[in-house]
């Protein structure tokens, strides 16, 4: 008999445990579940204000650029008119022009300059702030778009008259 109550209270004691119904999770839908993961996200970030000391670099770099064009289209027009004039690779003709074709390329320099400072700029904000605020940055690809245009156009300058004097 003494068998028997170890076992009876085994069998009552989940019994006596419990108090009421078990609750179980719900498994309704939650309410993150209800967006749609293919609608885009509004990109409504502020965009604040512009900082005044990087918005005068950011010029000053844009400055030089436009600054620097008119020397560059002088030392084109003397390149392309010694590569048209020179003769066969070697030749004094073709030395003169290759002189010519170097002038520019130092010329092409102040661009490829001012494109390295801006991402410069843009690095060295990111390494010190982690961030770039959104004016900020809206600035910085404003200023580099205008100089990788000019830079493209310089850039295919060269190659045509390089080009020119490899033939």
């Amino acid at each position: 008999m003494w068998r028997l109550i170890p076992i009876g209270l085994i069998l009552l004691s989940p019994a006596c445990s419990s108090r009421g119904p078990s609750i179980e999770p719900s498994l309704a839908p939650r309410a993150a579940e209800a967006i749609d993961p293919r609608v885009p996200i509004p990109d409504n970030v502020p965009a604040g204000a512009l900082d005044a000391g990087l918005a005068e670099r950011l010029g000053a770099l844009v400055g030089t650029v436009r600054g620097g064009v008119p020397a560059f289209e002088a030392r084109e027009a003397e390149a392309r008119r010694l590569a048209s004039a020179a003769g066969p690779m070697a030749s004094e003709s073709w030395i003169a022009a290759q002189q010519a074709l170097s002038r520019l390329v130092e010329q092409y320099g102040v661009t490829t300059q001012a494109a390295a400072d801006i991402d410069l700029l843009a690095s060295g904000r990111l390494r010190e702030q982690r961030w770039i605020e959104p004016a900020d940055r809206l600035a910085i690809e404003t200023a580099a778009a205008e100089v990788a245009a000019i830079s493209q156009s310089q850039s295919a300058t060269i190659g045509r008259i390089t080009n020119q004097l490899e033939r």
